[in-house]
């Protein structure tokens, strides 16, 4: 069974929920299973804000999880334009697993979520792939071959799943971006797949 990691972090739940229609999609290829993780908070104070594990959800992401991986789908709402501190907090820990090229070569898809259509989506998909780049990633985006790329009214782009929550936060995900999601989870399932042969 090869296993995707959908990594994520979210604030509002958003990014979750696009995190878990990913993670369906992943389950929809035979001999692939989602594995999903998050980031803890941080904070400008010295001592950590967060609890070792986690209250409730999926566990921390450890490096172990990246190594084991055999794909990774990675989701972070939108900071102007870019992502959010903490999954920039824990890129910025891997060094060791590019000193080894644990990632390279694995494939590799990006999803997140903005109060507005026009909220930074495509700028924050971008500066998620700068990380997985680095690490010799091969990245995949979304084919024009699915129709709600170019039906979609909120979220949804060539370059990742995304969502349109809305300027409360309390937009739910649609039935066009959920279906973008599943998606680019069974593509990234089927690229492992491949890969893998």
């Amino acid at each position: 069974m090869r296993e995707i990691l959908v990594l994520y972090y979210s604030r509002s739940g958003a990014v979750r929920e696009l995190a878990q229609w990913i993670a369906r999609g992943v389950e929809e290829v035979e001999g692939t299973a989602a594995r999903l993780r998050t980031v803890p908070r941080v904070t400008s104070a010295v001592e950590s804000a967060e609890p070792a594990i986690p209250s409730s959800g999926p566990p921390y992401c450890e490096l172990r999880d990246l190594e084991e991986c055999a794909g990774l789908a990675l989701g972070s709402p939108t900071r102007f334009g870019n992502m959010a501190a903490p999954m920039k907090h824990f890129w910025d820990g891997t060094s060791a697993l590019w000193l080894k090229g644990t990632l390279a070569g694995k494939p590799a898809a990006v999803f997140t979520s903005t109060a507005t259509l026009h909220g930074g989506q495509e700028t924050t998909l971008l500066s998620m792939m700068l990380p997985l780049l680095h690490h010799g990633m091969l990245v995949l985006g979304l084919p024009y071959t699915e129709q709600g790329l170019i039906e979609t009214q909120s979220g949804g782009t060539p370059y990742g799943a995304s969502h349109v929550s809305g300027a409360g936060s309390d937009r739910p995900v649609d039935e066009t971006e959920r279906n973008l999601c599943r998606a680019l989870g069974r593509r990234l399932a089927t690229f492992a797949i491949k890969l893998a042969q």
